[in-house]
């Protein structure tokens, strides 16, 4: 009966020891698996960081890029700017010094140098049309466009040193057009079209205008002298006023 009792205390303890290693093992799958997935998250995790940390690198390069593209694009544009105030003041000096140099302030002058030019170089002066036409009208640079439309005649070599003599003349012409009209017995006909600028006058030409004025009579007689007496400028000249020239 001892021994009966004995077995069943001794299959009893195996149970139970039994039963507790079969807990164990539980718990400890468990707490492998538990290991695993952290271990899982982890490598997820570090990941993650990992390409973030890339991204982040990468991004910083691209604006540090774009950064400096812009900086030397900046300077780039800034290198005509600088010193603009001195070259803003130099241009309009060298504009002031054109304009008072070169350009008149009375269609009297302009008459009286066409015909300077035509009675220096031998040729007839019959003709010169004028037009005007305001330029930059209420701005200090304002001008008026004078248009002269002149008919000559004489040899061949004297006209041509006539046109060459007007684009070197130091008031300021722009030759638009140079037609050959006809030629008869070796002298030849030429149109030439031109324009100048009138200026406003400066300090003492205002008084001077009057006197520019005239002495056109007497540029007009030259002008009449070397077109042997049919030289004479329009009646375009006569309405400066109305038409927007300066007289």
């Amino acid at each position: 009966m001892t021994t009966m009792v004995t077995e069943k205390r001794k299959t009893a303890a195996a149970k139970e020891w039994a039963e507790k290693a079969r807990r164990l093992g539980t718990m400890r799958n468990l707490h492998i698996a538990g290991v695993v997935v952290l271990g899982l998250v982890n490598v997820y995790l570090l990941s993650q960081m990992a390409f973030a940390w890339r991204a982040a690198t990468s991004d910083d390069a691209a604006a540090l890029a774009s950064q400096t593209i812009a900086m030397k694009t900046a300077e780039i544009a800034r290198r005509p700017l600088e010193g603009l105030d001195e070259k803003l003041a130099q241009a309009t000096k060298d504009a002031d010094k054109f304009y008072k140099q070169r350009l008149p302030y009375a269609n009297s002058e302009v008459a009286g140098e066409l015909g300077a030019l035509a009675k220096k170089q031998g040729v007839k002066l019959i003709r010169v049309q004028y037009a005007y036409a305001p330029v930059l009208p209420g701005t200090a640079g304002e001008l008026t466009e004078a248009r002269m439309d002149a008919s000559l005649s004489g040899d061949y070599r004297p006209l041509v040193l006539f046109v060459n003599a007007l684009e070197r003349d130091k008031m300021f012409f722009v030759i638009t057009g140079v037609t050959l009209t006809g030629q008869q017995s070796g002298t030849v006909g030429l149109r030439v079209r031109l324009t100048s600028y009138l200026r406003s006058p400066v300090g003492t030409e205002n008084a001077e205008t009057g006197s520019s004025e005239k002495s056109a009579a007497g540029a007009d007689a030259d002008t009449a002298g070397v077109g042997n007496g049919a030289g004479r400028t329009s009646a375009g000249a006569v309405g400066v006023a109305g038409t927007g020239g300066r007289r």
